[in-house]
């Protein structure tokens, strides 16, 4: 059996308007991701989820809609002495949104000092065909801790697994000392970027970021860096509403797939993440990567017409198993 790990945190979702309507439910950017992933999967893959929950009821919840999914969540660590963050989604009349979040001292942010993950690393290095974490997922540690990440990945891509790595960049993650040396806060991401590019078998990356942190001119300058520089092997870079560039060591020149417009956008929130969890279910089944960026591109299209981060199962029925 095939076995995606995914590496992450999940919070608390809160879908609406302050003192008014709100909607609770769940989301993080790789937890979005693996239960698309899950979805367009049959049994012969399995998608687990790499992460710290508390004890509480609110992390229990959650863990079990999460197997609901079809997620294995045996590698999900228990920290008792923490409960999970939170967020809240505010959108606008366009549907493009803003955040707040409650997410210090997290259970996730704390995963690398748990007794048992030397434990879930050795058992991602037994079973695990292909490794995938995004920039929250490395912004939401200590240095300390980022330091025995990119470590930790390094290593499970000398053991043969393949690595996934999307920039997904949010600046306030990385300037926890609200640091006014911009320049000083942006050095520290292109340093970590850099580490975990160096050990990058699939960059699933969004133009815009790379535009905001490297200064790149356009996609395929961002494809260009990340293959000579890096040596990524296979390069996805989301341009939004214009679909996807494809590029990467083998590819002579980028391939552009582009994606159907969408005339009802309700909700943009997940657009990325669902690309991920739609293309990575194609990647691990041996689609061509044109296949996987329309696999993508058709799921992150029916996502961005329904409100939240992961829509009813019933909208995503039809997509191929």
């Amino acid at each position: 059996m095939n076995r995606i790990a995914i590496i992450g945190e999940c919070m608390v979702e809160l879908n609406g308007r302050p003192f008014g309507e709100m909607q609770q439910t769940f989301g993080g950017d790789t937890l979005n991701a693996a239960v698309y992933a899950s979805r367009c999967l049959s049994g012969s893959t399995q998608v687990s989820y790499v992460t710290a929950l508390g004890a509480d009821p609110l992390s229990k919840g959650m863990q079990a809609r999460w197997e609901a999914e079809g997620i294995d969540t045996s590698l999900v660590l228990t920290d008792p002495a923490r409960t999970v963050g939170a967020y809240l989604i505010q959108l606008d009349e366009k549907g493009e949104r803003t955040f707040m979040y409650w997410r210090t001292n997290t259970p996730a942010s704390h995963m690398v000092k748990h007794p048992e993950f030397e434990q879930v690393k050795e058992t991602i290095i037994q079973q695990a065909n292909l490794v995938f974490l995004s920039g929250i997922s490395l912004a939401i540690l200590d240095d300390s801790d980022r330091d025995t990440m990119l470590s930790t990945i390094r290593r499970f891509r000398q053991a043969g697994i393949a690595i996934a790595f999307d920039s997904n960049y949010r600046p306030v993650l990385w300037d926890k000392d609200k640091d006014k040396d911009k320049v000083k806060v942006i050095d520290k991401v292109r340093s970590n970027y850099a580490r975990m590019y160096d050990t990058t078998d699939l960059a699933l990356v969004t133009f815009d970021d790379e535009a905001h942190i490297w200064g790149d001119a356009s996609p395929y300058e961002t494809v260009a860096r990340l293959v000579e520089q890096h040596g990524v092997k296979e390069v996805i870079v989301k341009l939004g509403a214009n679909g996807c560039l494809i590029g990467g060591r083998e590819i002579t020149k980028p391939i552009h797939v582009a994606t159907e417009e969408v005339k009802t956008v309700v909700d943009t929130t997940s657009a990325g993440d669902s690309f991920n969890g739609g293309f990575l279910s194609g990647y691990i089944s041996g689609l061509t990567l044109v296949e996987c960026c329309q696999r993508g591109n058709a799921l992150a299209s029916i996502v961005i017409q329904h409100r939240g981060a992961i829509i009813p199962k019933e909208h995503t029925e039809h997509l191929v198993k």
